[in-house]
């Protein structure tokens, strides 16, 4: 008995590549995209595609964390630009210390997305597949995380400057190698990728079965099923507040204490099941009482300069910049300026509030001082983690 031969992978057509990009649009008719791109296999196959699909602007960043990454990120803006791909190179300089990893990521993000904002391009393309999908569901699995982390990694995310797009997700990372060999494009290796001292590098050296999604636990039928649930049970205001009306699931707990948080990740499983059962309590950064959801108070962010695309908290975005002014909560000055019926003192001490030196400057969602006074001031509500349609009308 003859056994089969392995089936080899087939290069990603640009034909393909046009229909994961097309649910994520629309683009505009320049297709002018930036494009996070580290030199290996799988973000040169994105710039590859992105050419042949619109216009890309590939950055490539030196964290200057190994000895060869200078050369390493030198040799792959050569070979966008022999593909006439525009690059261009951003060195970092992160200082040494604990967290390291997490702080190069979130020095890497920041960066991309001041290049957003800089370039007037509003899209981030970054090249996440499907082993990566994989990688984060076990990763999220083992942390506890509940039913919206275990749909895996989310195709758009919206920041201040951009929007994150992950049009990979569903492919197989062969696949992108196997379009590489097909245009004779090669690669960088990123000995990193395998370092078992890391969660990704141990998972990659040694996976672990697959989790397998059911129908019921796909990212599009949990996020429809928890919208529908929130919809009805829940008013979350421009303020960052939300008002409860009756009992959620902890699925929708969680991601009502998700935008609420502004965090990066999803509350934890086990807390927001506890949430559920009693109805109120702290978690993630979030204090639930007495029907009303707003951030914990010991949590907010310290001010920060009033200036133009300040996103303070995570979630307060400033479009314009106030002379001599900070943003920051409102704090103990809620109770006076609190109006009956409303939020209580504890959620209206969580407002972002302008402020020069000691003294109240403007208090927009409370219209303080005044309608008119308020109406200068652009503050937007822009959380990590938006929940689209359920913004009340008023403030």
């Amino acid at each position: 008995m003859h056994k089969s031969l392995p089936q080899m992978p087939t290069p990603l057509s640009l034909a393909e590549f046009e229909a994961l990009m097309a649910p994520l649009g629309p683009f505009g008719s320049s297709r002018s995209v930036i494009a996070a791109i580290s030199g290996g296999a799988d973000s040169m196959a994105l710039a590859h595609l992105l050419h042949g699909w619109g216009n890309p602007l590939a950055i490539v960043i030196d964290h200057g964390l190994r000895p060869a990454a200078a050369e390493e990120a030198a040799l792959t803006i050569r070979r966008l630009t022999a593909q006439r791909i525009e690059a261009r190179l951003i060195t970092l300089s992160i200082p040494p210390g604990p967290n390291l990893g997490a702080r190069a990521r979130q020095a890497r993000y920041d960066v991309l997305l001041a290049t957003c904002r800089e370039t007037g391009r509003p899209d981030l393309l970054v090249a996440h597949h499907a082993a990566d999908n994989a990688e984060t569901l076990h990763i999220r699995a083992a942390s506890g995380s509940g039913a919206s982390g275990l749909a895996g990694i989310a195709p758009i995310a919206w920041r201040a400057d951009a929007r994150i797009l992950r049009p990979l997700l569903s492919i197989p990372p062969d696949r992108l190698r196997a379009t590489l060999r097909e245009q004779g494009i090669a690669w960088v290796e990123d000995p990193t990728n395998r370092d078992a001292t890391t969660a990704r590098g141990a998972l990659r050296l040694a996976p672990p079965p697959p989790i397998e999604p059911t129908p019921h636990t796909t990212r599009s039928a949990i996020e429809s099923a928890i919208a529908r649930e929130l919809a009805n049970s829940v008013t979350l205001y421009p303020s960052g507040i939300a008002e409860i009306a009756g009992p959620l699931s902890p699925a929708a707990w969680s991601a009502l204490i998700w935008t609420l948080s502004g965090r990066q990740y999803p509350p934890p499983i086990a807390g927001t099941a506890r949430i559920a059962t009693k109805g109120q309590g702290t978690l993630h950064g979030v204090h639930i009482r007495a029907g009303w959801a707003a951030r914990e108070s010991a949590s907010l962010a310290p001010p920060a300069p009033a200036r133009r695309g300040t996103l303070w908290d995570n979630r307060f975005l400033l479009h314009r910049t106030v002379p001599n002014a900070t943003i920051g909560p409102l704090g103990p000055d809620a109770p006076r300026l609190r109006h009956r019926p409303g939020p209580p003192s504890f959620a209206l001490r969580t407002l972002p509030t302008l402020r020069i030196g000691t003294d109240l400057l403007a208090v927009p969602h409370l219209a303080y001082p005044d309608a008119q006074s308020c109406l200068s001031v652009e503050i937007e509500f822009r959380p990590t983690r938006p929940m689209a349609g359920l913004f009340a009308a008023t403030a």
